[in-house]
């Protein structure tokens, strides 16, 4: 399913974000999709509940750990782990959620819809930063 430009704009106009499964390995996209934003001038959180740190950033956890809100999450883990993740972004008060590609499922989709989540999925967020 397309996403429109209106919600894709909305997502893209804060800048402040949890990037959940980020990676050490530098061939992996949780690592790429970090360090992308990162560049491009984005707040950025890294959430990996197997690692402490992230290069000289700190990593959280769960969206719960993070020190301050965020505006979003970018999501980067099998969609199993997107379905928990959404629900943990529902009771962080996260109110919008970016699946990358591979990471969305129709139930991570149906949740965000119930619970007024705004969900961007099926586009790279690097492409359109």
């Amino acid at each position: 399913m397309a996403q429109s430009v209106t919600a894709i704009q909305g997502f893209l106009a804060f800048q402040t974000f949890a990037v959940v499964g980020v990676s050490e390995d530098p061939e992996k996209y949780g690592h790429i999709v970090y360090h992308d934003l990162k560049d491009k001038g984005f707040k950025l959180f890294a959430v990996n509940p197997r690692l402490e740190k992230l290069g000289d950033d700190a990593c959280y956890p769960s969206l719960k750990a993070l020190p301050e809100p965020v505006d979003g999450a970018v999501l980067v883990v099998p969609p199993p782990v997107t379905e928990q993740v959404v629900r943990e972004a529902a009771e962080a008060g996260i109110p919008r959620v970016w699946m990358q590609p591979g990471s969305e499922s129709d139930a991570a989709l149906q949740f965000c819809e119930a619970n007024n989540i705004l969900a961007v999925h099926d586009v790279c967020i690097m492409i359109l930063t």
